[in-house]
């Protein structure tokens, strides 16, 4: 269904009204994938899902996903867990336990459960949620929005569902601009002048550049609004197909494009410009974007009193700085410090610190993310690292100076990111065989 530019108009005075935006957000369900297992942030998700890793000094990655959904006024949300879940199913226990259910608000967790007759896990997005298609039609939305649990951004998802009823689309896509070799590791789309999609595909050898931009592609966000009735019919269709992968990506998008009306909202920030939002995929995407919060003024607002990002935080004292001697001074320059972190004599530059941090005498530390509960002991040095939960990095050590020495104990990324973890430095934080689990992703 399309309509003429008068009666946009009219929709568009009907449909931006306060009353009438909060009614087509109670009716939306948000469904947040959260079952990946985020390979490539290699050691970090040994334990736990991507979209509970730690990120920017107190939050974990899925915590702006839910923010975005709260502060959008979408308070109907499903979580769907599958691997290594124990860690996110306790943080949302926790951080995300305050919704009313009297008033129809819920943060729901789905864990997988092999519910079809195939009895078989996830085999890719679209079967994630046509596994759970009676949770969700008991629901009775009349949209779902349909969100990645680990990307991280800050984005009003209540306007995209207002230009998705506007122009009556069967399903519309968010897409950001990005440089067009960065576009090989995402869906592309094709647009037409009025953003309905013309064509769609995953991961291309080649994208297609954006008219008049030669050098930027248009990526879809993995972020989706579908209409009801199109999302369940569409989703049995492709369940009873042999071939397919089962995936919004590979599948359903690119195949329903000839036969449905598939629109395009392209995220833009205030200013009008493509807007924040990063792929954590990557141990060196993972530390960029924490060291993009350093700035003097990230394109992350952390500190937008209009736009908080909720999670749980432990009941810690403010940080604490000691020592005001030449050599032995507790600084942080450039800097996120969170609560309970004791800096004793010791410089932090240009780095992020999680809550509960220990820094002993002498220690400097540049362009670094210490993960929560680290102890740090006295004379070290580490530059460009990501030291994970609960380490303790002993007395005199040096990181991130000799990548070749590095190596040999610890992970180094192509682009010389080097990432430390307990077991990596003979402390057993976790049950369980870590050898051989090293040896089944990453070979001898």
């Amino acid at each position: 269904m399309t309509f003429s530019k008068e009666e946009q108009a009219k929709l568009y005075r009907y449909y931006t009204q306060p009353r009438v935006v909060s009614e087509l957000a109670n009716k939306t369900l948000a469904l947040i994938l959260a079952g990946g297992e985020g390979s490539r942030l290699k050691n970090l998700t040994f334990w736990r899902a991507k979209p509970a890793v730690p990120f920017g000094g107190k939050y974990r990655i899925i915590d702006f996903t839910l923010s975005n959904c709260v502060n959008s006024g979408i308070r109907r949300i499903g979580v769907l867990t599958q691997y290594r879940s124990h860690s996110l199913i306790r943080h949302l226990q926790r951080a995300w336990n305050f919704m009313r259910a009297e008033i129809g608000e819920f943060v729901e967790i789905i864990p997988a459960q092999q519910r079809t007759d195939k009895r078989e896990w996830y085999q890719g997005t679209a079967d994630a949620l046509f596994q759970n298609i009676e949770l969700v039609q008991r629901h009775d939305p009349e949209y779902i929005l349909v969100l990645g649990g680990d990307h991280i951004y800050s984005m009003d998802y209540s306007k995209m569902l207002l230009e998705h009823v506007m122009s009556g689309a069967d399903f519309t896509v968010a897409c950001i601009e990005v440089p067009l070799e960065e576009a090989k590791g995402f869906g592309v789309l094709a647009v037409d002048e009025n953003m309905r999609i013309t064509r769609f595909t995953e991961k291309p050898a080649n994208p297609e550049a954006i008219p008049g931009k030669p050098d930027k592609a248009l990526a879809s966000m993995g972020i989706y609004v579908f209409s009801r009735d199109f999302l369940f019919r569409t989703l049995s269709e492709d369940a009873d197909k042999i071939h397919s992968s089962h995936d919004f990506g590979k599948d359903i998008i690119p195949n329903q494009i000839a036969n449905a009306h598939a629109r395009a909202f392209p995220f833009r920030n205030a200013k009008d410009e493509p807007g924040y939002w990063r792929d954590v995929g990557t141990v060196y995407s993972y530390w960029q974007a924490n060291m993009e919060l350093c700035a003097i003024e990230p394109e992350l607002n952390l500190y937008d009193r209009d736009w908080p990002i909720w999670t749980y935080q432990p009941q810690s004292p403010p940080a604490k700085f000691v020592f005001n001697q030449v050599g032995r001074r507790g600084e942080a320059i450039d800097s996120l410090v969170s609560t309970g972190c004791i800096i004793s004599g010791a410089s932090i530059l240009n780095s992020v610190v999680f809550f509960n941090c220990t820094v002993e005498n002498y220690t400097t530390i540049t362009e670094s993310v210490i993960l929560p509960k680290v102890n740090i002991g006295r004379n070290c040095r580490i530059r460009r690292a990501v030291i994970d939960k609960g380490c303790v990095v002993p007395d005199n050590t040096v990181i991130g100076e000799n990548l070749e020495d590095d190596q040999k104990r610890f992970f180094v990324s192509e682009e010389g990111i080097v990432l430390v973890t307990a077991e990596m430095l003979g402390q057993k934080l976790h049950t369980g065989d870590y050898d051989k689990l090293w040896r089944e992703r990453y070979g001898e």
